[in-house]
């Protein structure tokens, strides 16, 4: 299996729920997990991508291999493990389409992943290898997440991360913050929400951006603030791009995934390094890549709100 970008992580369902006039809940099947919902952005930008991971043996796992190769995402890398479930989230939206969570994951297929089931070619022949803090909460996911990072640095892979914070699946916050640093350490890429550079530095955006830049030598970072934009810096320069604002915002689920997945294919199209993008190459990444995320917004789910390369090229012209 060889793809321009892989992603380690979990694959689950996401739920989103809606109440009827008795206040019942009504719950819709989403196919998703962020790397996933990442994965789908890469493709629709026009590059490969391939993930690994664990699902279970049921109708939840085989929706989610479907859906990933209607995406154009290799699924080689998938193990299908008949003595787990299929990880589930149950997304509750308000009415500004915001989320939270609740997760059916004890243990879920995605925690169960081993680091001998690894496609450990697939690892090899990327170009970039991204994950999150998804996969470090449990074992022995947790320890083929970091045999995966390790072994895509040994190869000179571009690495990407996005902490992608869930404070309900972390017994202890104190090991959800040394996870995210562990990540914030080993990454050439990063992309990280306001909310987590809140969580983790206690600083604002613009100061949590260069902080990550300065302390642990990350090549380039993007910090994503919601409906009020991103701040993307390098070694070279610095810019803030607004949000994509389209219309009605449905569903944010998969929204920072989308950025991020779009940012990482549009870096890679330049074929410079990170650290030397000038600011307006730095620009039309995060345009593109909030366009992309801005449109996503629109429609319900994770991979299946992502918009192709051609629609997001149309509204930025």
């Amino acid at each position: 299996m060889k793809a321009d970008v892989i992603a380690l992580g979990e694959l689950l369902i996401d739920f989103a729920t809606e109440r009827t006039e008795n206040g019942y809940p009504v719950m819709a099947a989403h196919p998703g997990g962020a790397p996933a919902n990442f994965l789908a952005a890469v493709n629709a930008a026009g590059l490969s991508a391939a993930m690994l991971g664990k699902v279970g043996d049921d109708t939840f796992g085989k929706l989610l291999t479907g859906t990933l190769r209607e995406a154009g995402i290799g699924t080689e890398g998938i193990r299908v493990d008949p003595s787990v479930f299929t990880t589930l989230a149950f997304v509750t939206l308000d009415a500004e389409g915001d989320r939270s969570f609740a997760f059916a994951r004890k243990p879920g297929a995605d925690t169960c992943l081993k680091a001998e089931e690894l496609d450990t070619e697939a690892i090899d022949a990327c170009r970039a290898f991204h994950f999150g803090t998804l996969s470090l909460t449990d074992e022995p996911a947790r320890t083929a997440t970091m045999t995966a990072v390790a072994r895509a640095k040994e190869g000179g892979k571009l690495i990407s991360f996005d902490p992608n914070l869930r404070e309900v699946l972390w017994d202890d916050l104190a090991r959800a913050k040394e996870a995210m640093l562990w990540g914030l350490e080993r990454a050439d890429i990063v992309k990280i929400s306001d909310y987590e550079v809140e969580f983790l530095f206690g600083l604002s955006p613009e100061a949590g951006a260069e902080h990550i830049l300065r302390t642990f030598g990350n090549r380039l970072v993007f910090v994503t603030c919601g409906a009020e934009g991103c701040i993307v810096c390098n070694r070279n320069a610095r810019c803030c791009v607004p949000a994509y604002k389209a219309g009605k915002v449905v569903d944010t689920t998969g929204a920072g995934d989308i950025f991020g997945g779009s940012a990482l294919a549009k870096v890679l199209q330049t074929g410079k390094a990170p650290e030397d993008l000038g600011e307006e190459e730095l620009t039309a990444v995060a345009t593109y890549a909030a366009a992309a995320a801005g449109l996503s917004v629109l429609r319900s789910g994770g991979i299946s709100s992502v918009p192709k390369g051609e629609e997001v090229a149309a509204v930025l012209r």
